[in-house]
Order: C-alpha cells, then sequence, then structure tokens
C-alpha cells in the first residue's frame, strides 16, 4: 500500500443516486479516497433487497445484499425526507460543504426538490453539479425515466445489433452492463470538472445519460451509420466476413473466440486445426472464396474443434500464435488466475457476515490507494454522525427533525 494516499482524499460527495448507474459512480470516488454521503429517502435506496442472493448453505451469508453492496460500499448514508422543506434545508447545508453533488433524479424532479444546478451552485458557487439520466437533460424524453436495458441497450440500438441475423431474437442484458458503464462515463466528467472547478475558481455543471454512453459505445458503428443511414449487418456464425474472426464450440461444452481479421491469419487456422490441405480446396483458396462458403467452412472447423476440449485447443492455439480467448462462465471467471494476479476481487469484512468478496473499480494506480474501503452502509446509519459533526446540529435539534421526519436514524 502506498504512502502518498489516495487521489481523492479530503473531497466530499453528496449523492443523491438510487439503482445501480448513478450509486457505482460514487462508489468509485469512494474507492479513491473521497468522503461520500449517501442521502436516502424514508424508503431506502429502491435497490436495497432486490438483487439475487447466492446459492450457499448459511442463511446469515445469504441475508446479505451483495449486489447492493458493490455500488454503495464505503459511504455515509443519511437519513432525509425530500418532501420536508426542513429536509431539503438540511441537504442545501450539507451541499453547502461538499466538493461534488451527484444527482440522477429527472430534472422536474430535481428543480421539484432544488436541487437543480441553478440553486445549488449559488448556494456553493465552487460545486461540481453532476447529473446522471437515461436520455439527457433536454430533448422531448428529458423527463422519461430510463433503465440500462430501455435507454442503454434498448433505444440506443444495441439490443438491435446484438441480434444475430435478421431473425435473431433480441438478447437480454445481465444487471447493471449498461449502469455501470455509464457510471464510469460519470466519473470522468465529474474529475475533469472538479480540475476546471479548482482552476476556474467556478462550479461546473456535468452530466452523462445511459442513451448517450451507449451509443458512445458503438461509435464504431455509428461513425458509419450516421453518413449513410443504412441498417447494420447482423452477421450469424456462419456468414462472418472471414474466418479466423468467429466463436467456436469445443469438446467439452465450452467456447472460444477468434479474432484475427487479416488473411494472413488463415494458414496459421489451418495449422492449429492440422488442416492444412484446405490451403489448397479450390473453395478457400483466398479471402473471396472463404466468404463465399463460410457456411460449409464454419461447419468443417466446428467438427474439428468438437474433437479437443477448449483448454487443449487454446494452448495449440498459443503455440501457433493465434489470438483466442475463452468464452467463460462468470463462475469460472472468479477463480481466473489473471482476475487474481490483478486483484480483481478484492475481500471486504462485514460485521454481521464476516469476509466475503467483492468487485473492484477497474483501475490501479502505482503510487495510489484506489480500492473498497468497506461494506455498504444500512439506510440512515449515520444521519446522526453527518449532521452533528459536519453541520453542527445539537442533539435537542436532531431530535426534533426526527419527530418531524425530516430525517430518520438508522432503520
Amino acid at each position: 500500500m502506498s504512502s502518498q494516499g489516495s487521489p481523492l482524499d479530503g473531497i466530499r460527495v453528496i449523492e443523491v443516486d438510487n439503482w445501480m448507474a448513478g450509486p457505482s459512480a460514487a462508489a468509485i470516488l469512494a474507492d479513491m479516497g473521497a468522503e461520500v454521503i449517501k442521502i436516502e429517502s424514508p424508503a431506502g435506496d429502491p435497490m436495497r433487497a432486490t438483487g439475487r442472493r447466492p446459492k450457499i448453505d448459511d442463511p446469515e451469508k445469504t441475508g446479505y445484499d451483495y449486489q447492493y453492496d458493490v455500488d454503495n460500499r464505503g459511504k455515509l448514508s443519511v437519513g432525509i425526507n425530500l418532501n420536508s422543506p426542513e429536509g431539503v434545508n438540511l441537504l442545501h447545508r450539507l451541499a453547502e460543504k461538499a466538493q461534488i453533488f451527484m444527482c440522477n433524479l429527472l430534472p422536474n424532479r430535481q428543480a421539484r426538490f432544488s436541487l437543480d444546478p441553478a440553486t445549488l451552485l449559488v448556494i456553493n458557487p465552487l460545486l461540481v453539479h453532476a447529473t446522471l439520466t437515461g436520455y439527457g437533460t433536454q430533448g422531448p424524453d428529458a423527463s422519461r425515466p430510463g433503465y440500462d436495458v430501455t435507454a442503454f441497450f434498448g433505444r440506443s440500438g444495441l439490443y438491435d445489433a446484438m441480434r444475430e441475423g435478421d431473425e435473431g431474437i433480441v438478447p437480454m442484458a445481465r444487471p447493471g452492463q449498461g449502469d455501470h458503464t455509464t457510471g464510469l462515463a460519470m466519473v470522468g466528467a465529474i474529475l475533469a470538472a472538479l480540475r476546471m472547478a479548482e482552476q476556474t475558481g467556478e462550479g461546473q455543471v456535468v452530466e452523462t445519460s445511459l442513451y448517450e454512453t451507449a451509443i458512445w459505445t458503438q461509435a464504431a458503428d455509428y461513425s458509419v451509420t450516421g453518413i449513410d443511414h443504412a441498417p447494420v449487418r447482423r452477421r450469424d456464425r456462419k456468414h462472418m466476413l472471414a474466418a479466423t474472426v468467429n466463436r467456436f464450440p469445443c469438446k467439452d461444452g465450452k467456447w472460444l473466440v477468434v479474432n484475427m481479421p487479416h488473411s494472413s491469419a488463415w494458414p496459421l487456422l489451418c495449422k492449429a486445426l492440422d488442416r492444412e490441405i484446405w490451403q489448397q480446396d479450390e473453395r478457400f483458396e483466398d479471402a473471396r472464396t472463404r466468404y463465399n462458403n463460410m457456411s460449409e467452412l464454419v461447419d468443417l472447423i466446428d467438427e474439428v474443434m468438437l474433437t479437443k476440449p477448449r483448454d487443449a485447443w487454446g494452448s495449440i492455439f498459443d503455440q501457433v500464435g493465434i489470438v483466442w480467448g475463452p468464452v467463460m462462465a462468470l463462475h469460472e471467471v472468479v477463480k481466473d488466475p489473471q482476475a487474481e494476479a490483478i486483484g480483481i476481487f478484492p475481500e471486504l469484512s462485514e460485521k454481521t457476515i464476516g469476509k466475503y468478496r467483492t468487485v473492484n473499480s477497474p483501475m490501479r494506480f502505482q503510487n495510489a490507494r484506489v480500492e473498497p474501503r468497506g461494506p455498504a452502509p444500512r439506510s440512515g446509519e449515520h444521519t446522526q454522525q453527518v449532521l452533528t459533526s459536519l453541520i453542527g446540529l445539537e442533539k435537542s435539534e436532531l431530535a426534533r427533525y426526527v419527530e418531524s421526519k425530516a430525517v430518520f436514524l438508522e432503520s
């Protein structure tokens, strides 16, 4: 561990986020050393208690919400009722003490609760105000709610482009893929805005959305589609452009993927498969003939690939010099030596369940500490601590706020 501390030591974040996208960005900021104060309503973040549980025979450990934990670890939870004017006033006082304010409420709801940039930058002129939405804060869908499956995968064209062939069924993403990708975009915007605020002495307003981040992930396609407006060609395994860019089944039921688009890779594949005779076959003599006979060629390659298990083929491909990768299942990845080497699954400890594995932020610093700081808080766990220490509430004042339901303590 470095003695130089963490990149965001001394930075305070007030977070009014729920579900996964915004919270995942705030979790990365917490990993970087920021003090993240998560504001929760009396009902708590709706993401609590919605994730799947591990399939193990330990009722105490299976009761813990690991999916909520990964996006909210290392934070402080303060219970504030935004429907209460007194609660909003307390939140404004917290914003005065922060460098970053994060919010994934839609613009009309930000204005309703006086959490919009125009309001908060008057209260704190140096504040970085960061908004994450489904579709952006302008345009006809600015007030449309969006989840990653709707705004990121559906509306952006990603689901349609991922279909295999024109008749392929629309796929379904795994939980949080679009949320976490957008969270990374939010982190980048916040860090750049924080630097600008420090340099200029003026606050900054930044935003991103699930929709535009998803479009950015498809920039290679959109750079052309934006010009010709033509439908994207969805290619199934039997109609790929090159035999050396495909995924193949193996004897053990596992798959691997090969990605060597240049035609010079064809002899290497023939050698690896011990089918060098294919190089003299007129059906496969050049890139054009292989393309014209791709369905038949894929059947022949499949027939050979099904004679050996995946990892055996991997060793052969390594020896020949083929760029390949295993199509691994999630339960394989958590035991992958490469994952272990880069520390992507660190261990945390929680007082009721003890030690457990989580997922690290996808970045490492050579001379700074970037890692999960602790488990996710319980809803309202730090209300008293934060409001008394940060804005100086007396215990009698806090009790009055609790009685009026402007704030709530741990539930």
